[in-house]
């Protein structure tokens, strides 16, 4: 198992989730993927409450993909409790979504979203997007001492 930190997927989507994990695999990423299917369960393995109580909410995941449409609580209000938090304030939060509405997108980075990307419909152009985004995040990126 690695010991790199892990990616938290935030998807309600089985598809999209299944898809999103297929995608990791062919990119050869080696970070662990943890599924958080609504935005309670996300919330709750984030800040190491609920089912998550005893994780150690000090250990962040390396980023957090985002869906926008979820269950019991929505993609925007997730991002604001992450924000909100002095724990999690700068933890990367990347918006991962089929929406193309111009008010989520505003709203996602008014509330500090990194990135807004809208999910490709064509599975390489997934494929290479996730390779993108992977990338930037893991390698390229210089996370914030705080964030670590």
């Amino acid at each position: 198992m690695s010991t790199e930190r892990p990616i938290l997927l935030v998807e309600d989507n089985p598809d999209d989730e299944a898809l999103t994990l297929r995608a990791f695999n062919r990119q050869r990423i080696p970070n662990r993927v943890v599924v958080a299917r609504d935005g309670v369960e996300a919330v709750d393995y984030i800040f190491g409450t609920g089912p998550h109580a005893g994780r150690n909410p000090a250990d962040l995941p390396a980023f957090v993909l985002l869906d926008l449409k979820l269950p019991r609580l929505d993609g925007l209000e997730v991002l604001r409790r992450i924000r909100a938090d002095a724990r999690t304030a700068l933890l990367p939060v990347i918006v991962l979504t089929t929406s193309r509405e111009a008010s989520d997108i505003h709203e996602a980075y008014s509330l500090g979203a990194n990135s807004y990307i809208r999910k490709p419909v064509d599975f390489e152009q997934f494929l290479q997007a996730i390779g993108t985004l992977a990338t930037y995040w893991l390698t390229l990126n210089e996370a914030c001492q705080a964030a670590r």
